[in-house]
């Protein structure tokens, strides 16, 4: 099968495609023909050398994709509700930019209703993470108000959609005009420029002063200090990545007297039996929503597979809004 590689840690064009042996599915598993693979930044982290593969995890990067199922272990497909031939998505643990992609049974979601494939293979990566740190860890509630820190980002246009379904109030900070005013568009109530506005101050302006009860933070960094200021009483922050650094000072007296929560997560090294967990309230709670049309899936750019490199260069200029897709 043809499959981009790695050739060494570095710049987008250390990505090359290559030739490798197709996967063969084990127990509880399935092959699948990709049609699409979604790129993340954890991908760029891997070609960059700072992130290393979980144990047993293929090098091949690529953490989502859609496409048919080809084999698989019968059994666990027939308790999965799928068989040999049943388009669907799948969260993976590398292994992604390939023609073939092995994936757990039960990190596979079935394609919703009326979307593409390369539609499809961009909501894994996104819609597990969001769903498992949004709503799972910092408890997001309706009538709440969630701050998206990096808006138009993949994650940040799920976590736009996937809140205002589900009854928040969304702020988000993004660091063009243009960037707000495709947040705004895709559902956000209100969207701030980092770049020309302090977000602390419009946060609270925002909430009459009330502050917001969640944050969804992919900067970490000094960030971190500042959103304790503009939190809600008992209000949570889940922390996703550390695009500011992974050092933070914080006013411990205000995490005390607003008693707030920060917690934080990666997705990628967790087990089995918790990413079906989220497949499965996934399935249950979200993807009628996609079927519904209440939530879409927003795409930026598609490369061919050959073109990885290119995808990597426009995810790290950060002038995307929404998902990169690779296709096959």
């Amino acid at each position: 099968m043809k499959a981009v590689e790695i050739t060494s840690f570095g710049a987008p064009e250390v990505l090359r495609l290559g030739s490798r042996p197709a996967p063969v599915p084990g127990a509880g598993e399935l092959l699948i023909r990709v049609s699409a693979s979604g790129v993340n930044r954890p991908d760029v982290l891997q070609r960059t050398g700072n992130y290393p593969v979980p144990p047993g995890a293929s090098d091949i990067p690529g953490l989502e994709v859609a496409g048919v199922i080809v084999e698989g272990d019968k059994a666990a497909m027939a308790e999965a509700g799928l068989k040999v031939g049943d388009r669907i998505c799948a969260l993976v643990a590398g292994g992604g930019y390939a023609e073939l992609c092995v994936a757990p049974v039960g990190q596979c979601l079935p394609v919703p209703q009326g979307l593409s494939d390369i539609e499809a293979a961009s909501l894994p990566e996104t819609f597990f993470t969001v769903w498992s740190n949004v709503f799972e860890r910092a408890g997001l509630r309706s009538g709440e108000t969630l701050l998206i820190q990096g808006g138009s980002s993949g994650i940040g246009v799920t976590a736009i959609q996937m809140a205002k379904a589900l009854g928040a109030t969304v702020i988000v900070t993004a660091g063009t005009d243009e960037k707000c005013a495709a947040c705004v568009a895709l559902g956000a109530d209100h969207a701030i420029n980092y770049k020309t506005s302090d977000f602390v101050e419009e946060a609270k302006k925002l909430t009459a002063g009330k502050g917001v009860d969640v944050v969804l933070d992919m900067v970490a960094g000094s960030y971190l200090s500042r959103e304790v200021e503009c939190m809600a009483e008992d209000g949570r922050i889940a922390i996703i990545a550390v695009q500011g650094g992974v050092k933070a000072e914080v006013n411990a007296g205000l995490v005390l007297r607003k008693r707030l929560t920060i917690t934080g997560s990666t997705l990628r090294p967790r087990s089995l039996a918790f990413k079906t967990g989220l497949a499965k309230a996934l399935k249950d709670k979200v993807w009628p929503l996609i079927a519904s049309g209440a939530i879409k899936p927003v795409i930026h750019s598609t490369f061919a597979a050959g073109e990885a490199a290119k995808a990597h260069a426009l995810m790290e200029s950060n002038q995307h809004v929404g998902k990169i897709v690779l296709t096959w």
